[in-house]
């Protein structure tokens, strides 16, 4: 099994690390399984959030024996310290635990830092000074709020995303971190799904030896496909290195990553995926995106209010009302 060192953390987790957010999905008898098969196939990493509905409870249910051998990060959205302490009690209550290894402030909009407004940062202080957390770490979406936090120097981790879709400025924040001794826990390595080939997104990756990827797993069989590269990581090939730049000329330009940050619409519309259907149907199995449940999704993009919030909120930029409207088209030529 290939390690990873977490920075300033000394951490040493597993290079592939369970992405716990598809879990919340499954039944909690079907969770548990994958969670322990996980662990005994030599993967030690977890990574949840208080925002992922009953996933911090299925990795409790499933570690709560052996939570001294694993690594746990989870995360909270608050906007407050009371808010803060609210969901922190909840995360260990959900995790039959009483302490997180890496607890990580929610892709906030600012870098939230010591006597500042919101007093998260104090609040954070005050939890690992009672023992309720090892690290502090923060997750983002925003190239600024991202360099502002290696700069601050306030953090011990940061998760990005980080795949082969990648540009310069991703590369550049990866290699801040390294220089700053930062652990770097790389977020959406498959791309939200568009990246269909897991051994060249595992391959690129393997290249930045201090990055530790989280892989979203819900199912039985893409376990499997990462539990395979412990005994025989994929090597970087020629071959791989044409399909990169292929699909990179494929996804240039205005593509949604699936985020989610543009959430929730007023409208209802599913965003997230909506947004990016054109390129699900050519990079995955079209037949399930086809249903007549996709379809009644679909059709709400009729009732977009072109309020606008979306756009406000993309940490890409993308224009997202004119990106559903070519994907709604897009999608009835398949109809």
């Amino acid at each position: 099994m290939k390690t990873v060192k977490l920075g300033k953390t000394g951490l040493i987790v597993s290079k592939n690390g369970f992405g716990a957010l598809p879990i919340q999905r499954i039944s909690k008898k079907n969770a548990v399984y994958l969670l322990q098969k996980a662990f005994y196939n030599g993967i030690n990493y977890f990574d949840t959030a208080r925002a992922y509905s009953d996933s911090e409870e299925k990795i409790g249910a499933a570690f709560s024996y052996i939570r001294d051998k694993i690594i746990i990060s989870t995360k909270t959205a608050a906007q407050n310290a009371d808010e803060f302490w609210k969901d922190l009690e909840q995360s260990l209550k959900n995790l039959q635990t009483n302490y997180i290894d890496i607890y990580q402030f929610h892709n906030p909009s600012f870098c939230p830092k010591p006597g500042d407004k919101s007093g998260l940062y104090d609040a954070m202080l005050e939890a690992k000074k009672q023992g309720k957390i090892r690290f502090i770490g923060i997750t983002n979406h925003r190239m600024t709020v991202a360099k502002e936090a290696i700069s601050s120097k306030l953090y011990d981790t940061l998760q990005f995303p980080f795949s082969y879709l990648g540009g310069e400025s991703d590369i550049e924040i990866v290699n801040l971190c390294k220089e700053n001794n930062m652990g770097f826990i790389a977020m959406k390595a498959l791309s939200g799904g568009l990246i269909t080939d897991s051994a060249a997104a595992y391959a690129y990756l393997s290249q930045f030896n201090h990055v530790a990827p989280i892989w979203g797993i819900q199912r039985e069989n893409e376990l499997d496909e990462f539990l395979s590269y412990n005994d025989n990581p994929p090597i970087f090939t020629d071959n791989m290195k044409k399909q990169i730049e292929h699909d990179r000329k494929e996804l240039s330009g205005d593509f949604c990553r699936g985020c989610g940050y543009c959430m929730p619409c007023p409208a209802g519309i599913q965003i997230n995926d909506c947004a990016r259907m054109s390129l699900l149907l050519r990079r995955a199995p079209k037949d399930d995106y086809l249903t007549k449940e996709w379809q009644e999704e679909m059709k709400k993009i009729e009732g977009c209010l072109h309020c606008n919030n979306c756009m406000s909120k993309c940490p890409y930029k993308l224009n997202t009302p004119e990106l559903l409207k070519k994907n709604y088209e897009d999608y009835k030529t398949f109809l």
